[in-house]
């Protein structure tokens, strides 16, 4: 089996130890809340809970699906929590959230794919903060444009939905998923609510080529897309698709500039981005 390639420098992260970490982990423990911080192992996670932000994962911590490059687990299928909704809301408000991200497991077991469990997530904040500026990063929801109006409909700030790779790597990479039903969420936001900024992001390192990125960027403006997020893979172990390259700043910088080019309202390009990594800056942006 092949070994992870090591790291080159401007991937490595001094570790320390963020002044915050003890009162974030310990709220997520009081609301039996998870993140997507902690299931998907990423990178930026000390630097986010010393700034007391999170990314909450809502829907349970298993997924129903197998994308290779996920480490988030997709054992037996939990029941929902009638109280994560609130928690959530609460938790945001402890933590002085001024813009908070809610993303989720995918759920194809559930009827509607958990939006209403997304929309009751964004009213509860609603009722105890008005004016919290709230991104969802949602699944396909297998493509039902009705479960996607119960999401458009509870009025969150931005809708994200990752495209992830190129279409050529889908099938290895994604293979529950379908490039053309994501770009189509992405269009279908706009349909039922032009006022919501859509948002996606892509790994990098994969084997893609580069031409075949700058495709992405351009189906992705091509359904109005705002915002985009460019980030360097790191295979979270070797059952995990095999790492390709690392790909160097100065290329990342070179797909910063491709995208802006082609309208983006703001473009997030560096190895260590996340599709939240200072997601408020984004926002501010526009």
């Amino acid at each position: 089996m092949p070994t992870i390639k090591r790291k080159p420098e401007w991937l490595r992260i001094k570790k320390r130890e963020g002044q915050n970490m003890g009162y974030v982990n310990d709220l997520l423990k009081k609301f039996s809340l998870n993140t997507v911080c902690e299931a998907a192992n990423c990178p930026n996670r000390v630097e986010c809970y010393s700034k007391k932000t999170a990314t909450f994962m809502i829907l349970g911590k298993e997924c129903s699906r197998n994308c290779r490059f996920c480490n988030v687990t997709h054992k037996k299928l939990e029941p929902l929590d009638p109280k994560e909704p609130e928690n959530v809301a609460k938790a945001t408000v402890d933590l002085g959230l001024k813009h908070v991200v809610i993303t989720s497991v995918t759920r194809d077991d559930l009827p509607d794919g958990g939006a209403s469990h997304f929309a009751e997530t964004i009213k509860a904040i609603r009722r105890i903060k008005k004016d919290i500026i709230i991104e969802v990063l949602i699944p396909d929801l297998l493509g039902d444009i009705d479960a996607l109006k119960i999401v458009v409909d509870a009025k969150p700030e931005i809708l994200n939905h990752n495209i992830e790779t190129v279409p050529r790597l889908y099938p290895d990479v994604r293979p529950m998923a379908i490039y053309q039903r994501s770009l189509d969420v992405l269009k279908n936001v706009k349909v039922l609510d032009p006022t919501v900024l859509t948002k996606s992001g892509i790994m990098v390192g994969l084997g893609e080529k580069e031409d075949e990125v700058i495709e992405v960027f351009k189906d992705l403006r091509q359904v109005d897309c705002d915002f985009l997020t460019v980030g360097q893979y790191l295979q979270p172990s070797e059952k995990h698709y095999q790492l390709k390259e690392y790909v160097t700043p100065e290329t990342f910088e070179m797909y910063k500039e491709e995208a802006t080019k082609l309208g983006f309202k703001f473009v997030a390009s560096s190895p260590l981005v996340r599709s939240s990594y200072k997601a408020a800056d984004m926002f501010a942006s526009k």
